[in-house]
């Protein structure tokens, strides 16, 4: 067997989050935070309490002045952390000093243009330092995805892609042979946020993914609810919740970091909940 071909075959921190979430009967959940809203400390305190609270993934969100795809809660969020003098080193440095004992595999959502402006080889090593499992780089041009895919997985990190709905078979198919861990699977056209409902195209959508990829399916944008599990759990291998979570760590008059923190802790203990029936 090829170098090459062993990073392909390899299990990851991230496909093993997600085998044994199937092995254990649950859809494997996700939640999605703002590094640095309101600062690092608390983020690191509110990944730890998501940790205890048994979710199988988290993203962090790397802070970008114009983000991708971001709906008006994150984007706010986003605003909030750089006013407060949030940078790329300060996130890393947290998160290295981090003891991962106990924590799941974490994966920053972070734009290629922080990327690109840090050097490629440059951020996936500090990536490595800082023990993340792979990246989300909504923003990454199709045609320079292979390039980036062989880097990141050269340094045994996943790379995460995204589809969207009514995205065409061939552009799928292309999107899929440089993406590894699992596929993330928009639930919705447009920019993040909580929806009411999950559309009946996208669980369509889903049946046909599973037959072009055996990568784990997990759906994010619009799902915040527990009754969106119940409609995704036949069809889906998680669900990735972000607008509902960084909602709840908005600033509040009276309400401490702390307080938000559990607000966070007790929503997501339901979604967990939700994601084991």
């Amino acid at each position: 067997m090829t170098a090459a071909m062993s990073l392909e075959t390899a299990a990851t921190p991230i496909s093993q989050a997600f085998a044994r979430a199937k092995a254990e009967g649950r859809t494997a959940f996700m939640p999605f935070v703002t590094a640095g809203d309101p600062d690092v400390a608390a983020t690191i305190r509110l990944v730890q309490s998501l940790a205890a609270e048994k979710v199988d993934l988290i993203e962090i969100g790397f802070p970008y002045s114009d983000p991708i795809a971001d709906g008006p809660v994150i984007q706010a969020s986003y605003t909030r952390a750089l006013n407060a003098g949030i940078t790329i080193d300060r996130i890393l440095d947290a998160f290295r000093a981090l003891d991962k004992q106990g924590m799941p595999p974490m994966i920053p959502m972070v734009s290629y243009a922080i990327v690109m402006r840090r050097g490629v080889e440059r951020f996936l090593k500090e990536a490595v330092a800082a023990g993340f499992s792979g990246l989300i780089i909504p923003d990454l041009p199709g045609d320079e995805a292979g390039e980036m895919f062989q880097a990141v997985r050269a340094h045994g990190l996943d790379l995460i892609q995204l589809v969207a709905p009514g995205t065409s078979p061939e552009r799928v198919r292309k999107v899929l042979a440089s993406c590894s861990g699992f596929v993330y699977c928009l639930g919705v056209v447009g920019i993040t946020g909580e929806r009411k409902s999950v559309a009946g195209a996208l669980v369509d959508q889903l049946k046909w993914l599973r037959k072009e990829t055996k990568l784990p399916l997990a759906v994010g944008f619009g799902v915040s609810r527990p009754e969106h599990v119940a409609t995704l759990r036949t069809a889906a291998d998680g669900v990735i919740v972000g607008s509902a979570i960084v909602r709840r760590c908005e600033p509040q008059e009276g309400r401490t970091a702390d307080g938000a923190i559990r607000e966070v802790a007790g929503y997501v203990h339901e979604m967990v909940e939700a994601c084991a029936k």
